[in-house]
């Protein structure tokens, strides 16, 4: 064997960055398909495939959404603080009026007292009373009769009707009773009561209004139990309180009297104002 079979036996030197030289008759395995060659600065024992992680400061987290009023404007969030306090302000000066109106008299109410009705009045008006010592032990029932001219031109008029009675009747058994049938007359009578003396001398344009509605309730009753007849009219309207005490307990010693005591009103004439819509009326001349 020559120098020149020997040096074509002889492997060429490993170039730099060159792999190492494979063993003589090893076939080294084939790369998978789609696999990608780790880059010759990857670092040792990373798997194949996977970034190289980046080096210096973290980045910081995203701060989460502002939400309420804090994501509102500043200008917004003034406006919407100024509403709040508005809102405040006004419960607290309607819960302490409220509160006025319905307590014992006091120095309060006796020096305020016109301002605290104005603000109750007419929407917020309560019917009760804060520490009331002695609650109401009477049952007040409202009465009324009419005068009606009939279609002959002739007058009569009507027994007593039991307002009290038939709403009373109209709510017995029922499930739902409306609010007309538990308040309306109650509240008339007790608006009436209020607002004139005992001589049922009006106080003031408060006393006109409760008249005007107690007559117009008492005519569009009447009406309703068809006491009028075809043809007729109803010329006047009387209204008159029936008052009991209600008996005390079995086991208490107080005495009440039994008696009824009536409060009867004067006769008002009824005007085509206070007749039920769609009701044909006498001319306003006729009223007496």
């Amino acid at each position: 064997m020559d120098a020149n079979d020997n040096n074509a036996n002889e492997s060429p030197p490993p170039s730099s960055g060159a792999a190492s030289p494979t063993p003589s008759g090893v076939v080294p395995p084939p790369s998978p398909i789609g696999a990608v060659s780790a880059p010759s600065d990857a670092i040792p024992g990373a798997v194949p495939g996977t970034p190289p992680a980046t080096t210096g400061v973290p980045a910081a987290p995203a701060s989460p959404p502002r939400g309420g009023i804090a994501a509102l404007s500043p200008r917004c969030q003034v406006a919407g603080v100024l509403a709040l306090v508005l809102i405040a302000v006004t419960a607290c000066v309607h819960v302490g009026m409220l509160f006025l109106h319905v307590a014992p008299s006091n120095t309060v109410t006796k020096q305020h007292g016109q301002a605290i009705d104005d603000w109750v009045y007419p929407e917020f008006e309560q019917n009760w009373k804060l520490f009331a010592p002695n609650p109401m032990q009477q049952n007040i029932a409202v009465q009324a009769r009419a005068q009606i001219r009939t279609a002959g031109g002739t007058n009569r008029t009507t027994g007593w009707y039991d307002l009290s009675a038939l709403d009373g009747a109209a709510i017995d058994g029922n499930l739902l009773p409306s609010h007309t049938q538990q308040n309306e007359l109650r509240r008339a009578w007790d608006f009436y009561v209020g607002a004139h003396d005992s001589q049922n001398r009006p106080r003031g344009l408060r006393g006109q209004l409760s008249e005007n509605y107690i007559r117009r309730i008492v005519v569009m009753r009447v009406e309703r139990e068809e006491a009028v007849g075809p043809g007729a009219t109803i010329e006047r309207v009387q209204v008159r309180s029936r008052t009991t005490n209600v008996p005390p307990p079995e086991w208490s010693d107080e005495k009440v009297s039994s008696k009824p005591v009536f409060r009867q009103l004067p006769w008002w004439s009824v005007t085509p104002e206070d007749m039920p819509p769609g009701k044909a009326s006498k001319p306003e001349g006729d009223a007496r």
